[in-house]
């Protein structure tokens, strides 16, 4: 009788283990997506800042100018996912319709080169950022994480998808 009673209690020991390594489990990936989330965050705003500042330049025709300032604008003020995810896959699109028509003097290659790098930088984070995503649905697909509750009442993120090609360049990647 104590050999089973002993027998059961290590079993439910090695089971609470178990719980709990799950369930911190799941908020360490909770954390890596919040934390992609902001990286991402920061590298469309960067992207915004340098188009705009390219618009501002003065460096290609008016009309480019515009369309650049306000696809950029437009991404800038989009709430909410699905309204940022097509803002900034409309700023994706303008800004390699105007890069592939536009002849910047050498003035304006400095500039070229920080837009490249930051759509290079978008598309990493939006990478690292789904893929945190992808990380987090698999952890949370379990029944047992479902059935007890271990996310606790955390959303399950969504998958940011964009046109994040780059800018003259073809895809990055």
């Amino acid at each position: 009788m104590l050999s089973t009673l002993t027998t059961v209690f290590a079993i439910l020991v090695m089971f609470s283990f178990y719980l709990s390594w799950r369930a911190t489990r799941l908020d360490r990936l909770h954390t890596r997506f919040e934390t992609a989330s902001a990286a991402l965050d920061a590298a469309l705003a960067r992207r915004g800042a340098v188009v705009g500042e390219l618009a501002g330049a003065a460096l290609l025709e008016p009309a480019s100018n515009v369309l650049l300032a306000d696809a950029a604008a437009q991404a800038r003020r989009a709430r909410g996912q699905a309204d940022r995810e097509l803002a900034e896959s409309n700023l994706s699109r303008t800004l390699r319709v105007v890069l592939a028509e536009a002849d910047l003097s050498d003035e304006g290659t400095g500039l070229l080169a920080e837009v490249h790098a930051a759509a290079k930088r978008v598309y990493i984070a939006r990478r690292f950022y789904n893929d945190a995503v992808a990380a987090t649905h698999v952890a949370r697909s379990s029944r047992l994480v479902r059935v007890l509750r271990l996310a606790g009442r955390a959303e399950l993120p969504d998958y940011f998808e964009m046109d994040d090609e780059s800018p003259g360049a073809g895809t990055l990647g």
